[in-house]
């Protein structure tokens, strides 16, 4: 991607984030991404080469950071338990039984084994609601959900990677799956990740009190979002774990005194530029990049993965809010609907993806349409339902 292609995409994200002040029925990462589909029939946007990379080094870092150390830690405390329980467990149990049922409802559509519905599963379940937060807050009041959706995300995409990664590899080289080195993996690679975040965060929260400028301390946040990650990937570790940790503890420990209310002042300011400018460029992206695999006769079957993904995901909720009379007591089965639909796909279920593309595009496009397409519907409809459903069952 060339700088005016960038700078031409940004000025259309301007324009349209400028138009849809609300931002309540229809929001904005959705009509991006039909934009994206339109200017991908440009040759001059056509050309531009998305790739797995790009999502992932580029566009992430940042928006895992800014999410994370405005995401209110006294929050995080109190919802922890269900948050952690969603983004591990529950993930694990949705990908294990919406690939089975994949698996089992895909003969008249696509010929799958079991491993590759799993995989499409793991693309599937990792949740981005970005779009959503917003609007979840505004119709409702109600911070609690939007928090445990939240929350969830910033930490489903950690191990959405990891078993994506270990699935992904069995699929590839055609060996056994062996239990007990793939979760002393999982370990290594998540708890490893969150304690580079941890010792990175208080670190950095401890040298902004050196550097009493502010532009300076937002440079040194700037190599904490990207750094933190690379490091992180450099040593084997999750980077995505490592820059939401590392984020969290930076919030936690500015959130204890006020001496650098100044920082998180500054740090608001830019990286809120940022974020809307990653935003506009990425959803833009997604619908250059996944218009051309739109034309195949995929669209009933990724209709009908995307209920299930729905459907499962709904029962995980409902039945993790269940075990537990904490969790009995303060989620109710209308607030599990609404944490369950605002759980959309989104850059997480994109970059593996292009992950899959990069090894199998031209022999697997097939797969790759079906997850594009049930992606693109979780986009659309569970971002346009959002604020009518939440209005329904939560007020």
């Amino acid at each position: 991607m060339s700088i005016t292609q960038a700078i031409l995409l940004l000025f259309i994200g301007f324009l349209i984030f400028t138009l849809d002040k609300k931002q309540e029925n229809l929001p904005v990462p959705t009509i991006l991404v039909f934009l994206g589909i339109v200017l991908s029939f440009i040759p001059y946007f056509s050309t531009i080469d998305v790739t797995g990379h790009m999502i992932y080094n580029v566009f992430l870092p940042p928006l895992l950071f800014v999410s994370a150390y405005r995401f209110s830690t006294d929050q995080f405390k109190k919802n922890m338990g269900l948050i952690l329980f969603l983004a591990t467990v529950g993930l694990i149990v949705m990908i294990a039984i919406l690939g089975g049922i994949i698996y089992a409802i895909s003969g008249p559509f696509l010929s799958l084994s079991l491993l590759g519905a799993l995989l499409l599963a793991a693309i599937l379940t990792p949740t981005d609601p970005v779009s959503v937060v917003s609007i979840l807050k505004n119709s409702t009041g109600n911070d609690k959900i939007a928090d445990v959706v939240e929350g969830e995300s910033l930490l489903n995409d950690g191990t959405s990677i990891v078993v994506f990664t270990v699935l992904f590899e069995v699929y590839t080289t055609h060996r056994g799956f062996d239990f007990f080195p793939v979760i002393s993996e999982f370990y290594y690679v998540s708890l490893g990740g969150t304690a580079l975040g941890v010792l990175a965060g208080w670190l950095v929260s401890k040298g902004i009190h050196y550097t009493h400028n502010r532009e300076y301390q937002v440079m040194l946040s700037i190599v904490m979002a990207y750094g933190l990650f690379n490091v992180a990937e450099g040593i084997g570790v999750s980077g995505v774990l490592a820059t939401v940790a590392g984020g969290l503890m930076l919030s936690f420990e500015y959130g204890r005194t006020e001496k650098e209310e100044h920082f998180k002042e500054s740090l608001d300011g830019f990286w809120g530029i940022v974020e809307i400018s990653a935003l506009s460029l990425l959803f833009l992206l997604i619908g250059i990049e996944a218009a051309s695999y739109l034309d195949q006769p995929v669209w009933p079957f990724a209709l009908i993965i995307f209920i299930l993904s729905l459907v499962v995901r709904l029962i995980v909720v409902t039945g993790s809010t269940a075990l537990f009379p904490k969790w009995r007591k303060e989620i109710s089965f209308k607030d599990a609907a609404v944490i369950s639909w605002a759980g959309l796909k989104g850059t997480m279920s994109i970059f593996l993806i292009l992950t899959f593309q990069a090894d199998y595009a031209g022999t697997n496009d097939t797969f790759i349409s079906v997850a594009f397409a049930a992606v693109l519907f979780s986009l659309v409809l569970q971002s346009l339902g959002v604020y009518p459903l939440s209005k329904r069952l939560l007020e």
